[in-house]
């Protein structure tokens, strides 16, 4: 990896505040307020590069997750309910009063209750390799996982190779991602873990409820967030459209930063219509 990219990415992390209710973040820019949560297992400065893209045109906000990177974490047992109310707080804390909100993998879900529950505070919403509605085996595999994490025992290589696959061109943010799995709170993974494995289904019948432009982004080859779920719940959203990035799997925010950044662009851009 060059000493410049992760110099991007260690910078990032160094910026960070807390709120007075314990969640760290960083933010720069200015303009509309643009809050991004990172999925399970990773950290504020997963967004590295779309934090560099998108602080020219606004005021970006990228959070750890609760019991990830310097955040708190919530109550073992918490369920994606949990997580979507401490969002409101953190919103609340930075007395934000209308936001767009990108989510990756768990933050994704976190993103899409927020969608469903805050009304107008929500002005877009996007997901980034979102789950929805899990078939059986996937849904079986998971809750597995999740209890093998509840029992301590924190797997790197499987979650590395469902997100990159076999692809030595993803090498340097490969090795990125596995810093921050090996660096994670024993805890506060399990718990936002269990979250995940069970919040698939939680908010899924509220999506014609949301009337914000709505982005459902994943990867080709994502084997868990599949282009069906995002199809399915753009299909779902009034306003909402899919875009599937061709040959990637589930870090794609990293894996392949211009083209989802330009699709971020054209989201922060959208009014309300369907495409």
């Amino acid at each position: 990896m060059l000493q410049s990219e992760r110099t991007e990415f260690a910078g990032l992390g160094a910026g960070r505040e807390r709120t007075a209710h314990g969640a760290a973040y960083v933010e720069t820019g200015h303009g509309e307020p643009l809050v991004l949560v990172h999925g399970v297992g990773m950290r504020l400065e997963a967004w590295a590069p779309q934090v560099a893209a998108l602080s020219g045109r606004c005021r970006v906000i990228a959070v750890d997750m609760p019991g990830h990177g310097k955040s708190d974490r919530l109550a073992p047992g918490a369920k994606l309910e949990d997580f979507v109310a401490w969002l409101g707080v953190f919103l609340d804390d930075l007395k934000l009063a209308c936001v767009n909100l990108a989510g990756h993998s768990m933050g994704a879900l976190i993103a899409g209750g927020a969608a469903v529950t805050f009304g107008t505070r929500i002005r877009r919403a996007a997901l980034l390799n979102g789950v929805y509605l899990r078939d059986a085996d996937a849904k079986a595999a998971v809750v597995a996982r999740a209890q093998m994490i509840g029992k301590g025992a924190v797997d790197v290589c499987g979650p590395l190779k469902r997100w990159f696959g076999e692809d030595s061109g993803t090498a340097s943010v490969y090795e990125l991602t596995r810093g921050w799995l090996q660096a994670v709170d024993p805890e506060g993974y399990a718990t936002a873990y269990s979250a995940f494995a069970h919040g698939d289904a939680v908010y899924a019948p509220r999506w014609p409820e949301v009337r914000c432009p709505a982005l459902f982004l994943t990867g080709s080859e994502d084997p868990n967030s599949t282009p069906e779920m995002a199809h399915a719940m753009a299909a779902a959203a009034p306003c909402g459209w899919a875009r599937i990035i061709e040959g990637h799997r589930h870090m794609v925010n990293l894996t392949a930063p211009d083209t989802v950044n330009a699709i971020l662009e054209d989201w922060l851009s959208r009014e309300g219509e369907r495409s």
